[in-house]
This record gives structure tokens, C-alpha cells and sequence, in this order.
């Protein structure tokens, strides 16, 4: 097939790209800025545009589709030629069911953890050498692309994301997979710019467990009570296994959990993770996996990238880079790192970065998230406020709404990063919380501070 990518520097974008040439494609692409990774990645298989810009000209009738990235415009001049010439144009997810509609799709949703789930997934089965197809949002050690596709294997493990499917495709990207074998994570408001109501975004996940095939299978956790009400709720004829944060306990800044054979040392921690771990073991039980040969794949997982990934570690003080930032998956972070380095005093710092954090309306939701902090310092830029088109914030409204008065709060990088130099780390855990980069923050040179 001849494809042609618009905005095919995207993050999961040039990730199905890459894989669709190695499957022995024809790509083409544009796209109006591409950063790193994606641009050398995209360079190395000579799929990087010439120049950046759109280019109608690239549209012709030969092509046999086009996969609209949701970075584009509504109107695109490539997008607008590929309608005039009746080009058939494929959001993301569209063109991953369309590859995948007679494998058995195993789809992870949910509000947090999807990522980790899927990534727990794809560890215990490359270990088993066991072949699937698969999308996953993150890189993962040992994986070159996080799209694979293939004629041959039976299995597709893809990560279901709630958001938009497209700049033309209002519906979310789980709802287009109709999955034979899912797994739900648990539900927490997200995305309030498309989902302004908590009720409007908990239809979203009403209508992905309908979806489900027919005598299908759906795990879900059973400890978040909004998800359990919905899973009793529907009528769909699927089969229902519930899971639960399995019991485990730390010892001197080890996480052991607890297995039919005994105590076993696992790299993750935290309730959260071990919860994740839970949900990827049913999963892959359901795929061909025993019990025993998931917990002896799942013991070397040492997580997913920027999912509490540990960037430094000198003498007594330990450092982490965490994705979180959306309230639930702040509290479930801070609260995770206290428990395993429950003796060293915890510096937890968190960029509101993303258009839900950064809505004074939302700000509520945060409300003890840092609790479990002993050093807790909220960062936002007030011309992220403005580029986003929202009211601005101040912090007074920050304190209020994380309930805390010894809050730390900075509004400027070289102010946040210039506190953060002069704190003694000694017997300490610095904990940074972002989907940003606190303006500017170079993680390298964090190393040389804790020295």
C-alpha cells in the first residue's frame, strides 16, 4: 500500500509509520514541525519530509490512504485535498482496526496505568517469546518501535486512549477497536477540555464497555467504585473478572510481593503499580500465560519510560522523573515513593503543565494530592495559562486548592530550579512530577545537584 502520513511526527504517529514501512509499505509524510526522538528515528529509515509544511501536491489518487494525525488542522490543505480527490482518510485508530480485524484485540483503557499495563504486557510476553502485534504510548527497553504489525500473529495488545480520535473524529480512540479481551483501569475526570462533566467523560467509558465483543472479557478493578458501578450496569453479554491491589510488603526499600511460592523482590512499587501488576497478570493469563511464568517474567520489569523511572541515585539520596499529572496520579506517585523510602524525607515537586491542571475550575480536584510529601512545590507558567486561553491563576488559588499552607510555589524556572539547588538532599527523594519540563529544567544537571 502507498500511505501518506499528515502530521507524521507525532509521538505514536512515527511510531506507526516506522511500522508500516518495515511491514513493507510505501510512506509519505508531512508535517509542520518535528522534535526529537521522532525526527531522527524518522531520518534513519528515510521517512523525514524534505521540508516542513503541508503540501497538497503530495495527495494524489495513487495513494491508497491517508492517516490524519489529531496535531493537524480541521483545515489542512492536505487533509482538504485528500476529501477533494476522495482519498479514503484514516484517523489512528481507525487504520489500527482496519489491521488488526482478525486478531483478537486485547485494548487497556482507563483514566492511569494504561501505559504501565500494556508495558507490563508486552514485558512478560517478549520474555516468553511469545509473538504479538501491539501499540504502546511509551519506548520500552528492548522494544526498537512501539507500533508492530504484522499478517502472522494472532494477538493485538493495543493501549485504548479516551482522547479524540482525530481533528475530523470527535469520538475517543478506545471506542474504534471493539476489543475481544479488555482490561479497565479505573476512572479519574481527565481531559475537561472535551469532556467538560464528570458525567459526560464517565459515558465515554459506558459506551467503550458496550463495545465489547460479544461473550468477550473484560478485567477491571474492582477498588474504584465508579468503574464497578458501571461494569454492574451494563447489559452487554461479556464475561466480568475483577482484580485488587494484591498483598505485598516493603523491606529496607524493597517491595516483595507476596506469590504462591514465597516472598518475590519485584523494581516496581507502589500500591498503583502493584494494582497494575494484578491487572496485566489476568491478561496475560487470558493470552496463554500461567501464573507462574508471569510472576517469573514480571520480576525484572523495571517499569515504563518516564513511569517513576529513576534518573539518579548517590549515597543516601535517590532521584525520579514521573509522568504524572492529572490529581489521581500525583497522589497515587507521591504516596508510593513515601511508602518505599518511608525513613528519607520526600521533595516533591509537581508542573502543572497540561490544559485540565492549569483550569481554575479543575485546580478543586488536586485537593491533598501532595500530602504525602514532606517538601511539596507546585510550578506553573503563567504564559502557559495564556497560550492556553484560560482564566489566570494565582497562588492564593494553589494553596487553597491543594490544602496545604507550606506549599512552595514558583512561577518562574530559574526561581523553581535555583530553590531547588539550595535544598540538602541528604536522606532525601526527590520526586519530579511533570508532562513538561519546568521550563526549561535540565535532568542532567539535577544529577550534579544531588551530588
Amino acid at each position: 500500500m502507498r500511505i501518506h502520513f499528515i502530521a507524521i511526527g507525532g509521538s505514536a504517529m512515527h511510531n506507526l509509520a516506522l511500522a508500516l514501512h518495515q511491514k513493507g509499505h510505501q510512506i509519505t509524510g508531512s508535517d509542520d514541525m518535528i522534535y526529537e526522538p521522532s525526527r531522527s528515528r524518522l531520518e534513519k529509515f528515510g521517512l523525514l519530509p524534505e521540508t516542513y509544511g503541508w503540501f497538497p501536491e503530495k495527495i494524489t489518487r495513487e495513494l491508497d490512504a491517508v492517516i490524519l494525525g489529531m496535531h493537524a488542522r480541521e483545515d489542512n490543505p492536505e487533509l482538504k485535498k485528500a476529501k477533494e480527490i476522495g482519498v479514503q482518510v484514516f484517523s489512528y485508530p481507525e487504520f489500527l482496526f482496519e489491521q488488526s480485524k482478525e486478531k483478537t484485540r486485547v485494548v487497556i483503557g482507563g483514566s492511569h496505568g494504561k501505559t504501565t499495563i500494556t508495558s507490563m504486557i508486552l514485558h512478560v510476553l517478549n520474555y516468553h517469546n511469545k509473538e504479538v502485534d501491539y501499540m504502546v504510548g511509551a519506548q520500552l527497553e528492548g522494544f526498537d518501535t512501539m507500533v508492530h504489525l504484522t499478517e502472522e500473529n494472532d494477538f493485538i495488545v493495543l493501549e485504548g486512549d479516551e482522547y479524540l480520535s482525530s481533528p475530523i473524529d470527535r469520538r475517543p480512540k478506545f471506542h474504534l477497536y471493539q476489543p475481544n479481551i479488555t482490561l479497565l483501569s479505573g476512572i479519574a475526570w481527565d481531559h475537561i477540555n472535551v469532556f467538560p462533566t464528570f458525567e459526560n467523560y464517565l459515558d465515554q467509558f459506558r459506551i467503550f464497555i458496550d463495545s465489547i465483543v460479544k461473550g468477550g472479557i473484560l478485567v477491571y478493578n474492582e477498588e474504584d467504585e465508579q468503574l464497578k458501578k458501571l461494569v454492574e450496569e451494563t447489559t452487554n453479554t461479556i464475561r466480568k473478572h475483577p482484580y485488587h491491589v494484591p498483598a505485598y510488603h516493603v523491606e529496607n526499600e524493597v517491595t516483595l510481593l507476596e506469590t504462591p511460592e514465597g516472598d518475590m523482590p519485584v523494581e516496581i512499587f507502589g500500591r498503583h503499580n502493584l494494582q497494575n501488576l494484578a491487572g496485566a497478570k489476568w491478561i496475560c493469563q487470558h493470552m496463554g500465560i500461567d501464573e507462574e511464568d508471569f510472576y517469573e517474567a514480571i520480576a525484572s520489569f523495571k517499569g515504563a519510560s518516564k513511569r517513576l523511572e529513576k534518573i539518579a541515585e548517590t549515597g543516601n539520596t535517590v532521584v525520579f522523573k514521573d509522568f504524572a499529572h492529572s490529581p489521581s496520579k500525583v497522589a497515587a506517585t507521591t504516596r508510593a515513593v513515601k511508602e518505599q523510602y518511608a525513613d528519607k524525607k520526600l521533595v516533591a515537586c509537581l508542573e502543572l503543565h497540561t490544559y485540565s491542571s492549569l483550569n481554575s475550575e479543575f485546580l478543586t480536584e488536586y485537593k491533598s494530592a501532595l500530602d504525602n510529601a514532606d517538601v511539596a512545590m507546585v510550578y506553573f507558567s503563567p504564559e502557559a495559562v495564556q497560550n492556553k486561553r484560560l482564566e489566570s491563576i494565582s497562588a492564593e488559588q494553589i494553596f487553597k486548592a491543594f490544602g496545604r499552607q507550606d506549599l512552595e510555589i514558583y512561577t518562574n524556572s530559574e526561581d523553581f530550579q535555583e530553590f531547588l539547588k539550595s535544598q540538602n538532599f541528604s536522606q532525601s527523594v526527590l520526586l519530579l512530577m511533570s508532562s513538561g519540563n519546568y521550563g526549561g529544567l535540565d535532568f542532567e544537571e539535577v544529577k550534579e545537584w544531588i551530588k
